[in-house]
């Protein structure tokens, strides 16, 4: 009996040490893709929650970002589903815009149930803006010149053609009243940030993204932000833009923020970055980026992300072919 005590002893811390080990742990080189190229939202998401992770001593590196522009998303996506595979240590940012490309069959062959949707960090919402030399003062001055004529206004956004940004365009200007929505002229940038350039380099006349995208040039003054699309103004900087409801053109545009993983990863590993993605969200690191970047609370219980992404994707079709963008 005394020997078999002592047997069972020895044994039970191996079995705790193997239980252990079996355990996922991020490796020495974990990967964040942005699906475009820096300077955009993706590439903001990746980024800053890179460091926050590290902060909260959720990796042992730094997180590395891999900027991969193509597509609206979809060379990242196709990149994703075909070559990492069971790749544990890889996230992949995503938003309303990758849902959109996905609703609209924008990714050939490929559908949502081919990743694993892990959840978001909060939601980024869109904006109208034009430059600080513009003629537009405010939304409905350049909703009335685009009900004129249609082709008045050029957009330049950082989502392919029919994406969310230029989706967020067809959306405001549907409740102003424009028609033939189809000829407004929308341009499409790699991201955001090249997006604005064109916009302040008098290149476009107007901007659609999102308000974390806007953020330096609106601080710098180099743009005028004619409205953001949330139901309510934003807090901090951005309490002095208006809102799209408040001036009578009931149009919303938010665009959560958040990540996928491959296929075929282990059970414990994406169990490991849900939780490292709640444990994000709720730190007051991430508090303090939200606040600074007008990141507004977002973030469904990781259970029933799937099923959000699933009916988001449903819900982005209907419209779709409402406003004429699909058949």
């Amino acid at each position: 009996m005394k020997h078999a005590i002592i047997k069972t002893f020895l044994i039970f811390p191996l079995l705790i040490f193997s239980s252990l080990t079996l355990a996922y742990e991020p490796g020495s080189k974990t990967e964040c893709i942005a699906p475009a190229d820096p300077g955009g939202g993706w590439d903001f998401t990746c980024r800053n929650a890179a460091n926050v992770f590290q902060e909260l001593g959720l990796m042992p590196k730094t997180m590395q970002t891999i900027n991969m522009a193509g597509a609206g998303g979809g060379v990242a996506f196709a990149h994703t589903v075909s070559k990492r595979r069971g790749d544990d240590d890889l996230l992949v940012a995503a938003s309303t815009s990758t849902v959109t490309r996905l609703a609209q069959g924008q990714f050939p062959g490929m559908d949502a149930s081919m990743v694993n949707w892990l959840g978001t960090i909060g939601a980024d919402y869109g904006v109208i803006a034009v430059s600080k030399d513009s003629p537009y003062h405010n939304l409905n001055e350049l909703m009335d010149a685009m009900k004129q004529d249609p082709r008045a206004v050029k957009f330049a956004g950082g989502s392919a053609n029919g994406g969310w940004d230029h989706l967020k365009v067809l959306i405001a200007a549907k409740a102003a009243g424009v028609e033939n929505l189809p000829r407004i002229p929308y341009l499409s940038y790699n991201n955001g940030g090249e997006a604005l350039t064109q916009l302040v380099g008098g290149h476009v006349g107007a901007f659609t993204g999102d308000i974390t995208e806007a953020k330096g040039f609106f601080e710098s003054g180099d743009i005028r932000v004619l409205a953001v699309l949330s139901e309510d103004r934003l807090p901090g900087a951005f309490s002095t833009i208006p809102t799209a409801r408040g001036q009578g053109i009931d149009a919303i545009g938010a665009n959560w923020r958040g990540f996928y993983m491959p296929a075929d990863i282990d059970d414990d590993a994406k169990q490991y970055w849900v939780d490292a993605i709640d444990k994000l969200y709720a730190s007051d690191q991430w508090k303090k980026v939200m606040k600074s970047n007008g990141l507004m609370p977002f973030h469904p219980d990781s259970s029933e992300f799937e099923a959000f992404v699933k009916q988001q994707i449903q819900d982005i079709q209907s419209l779709s072919k409402e406003i004429g963008l699909i058949q």
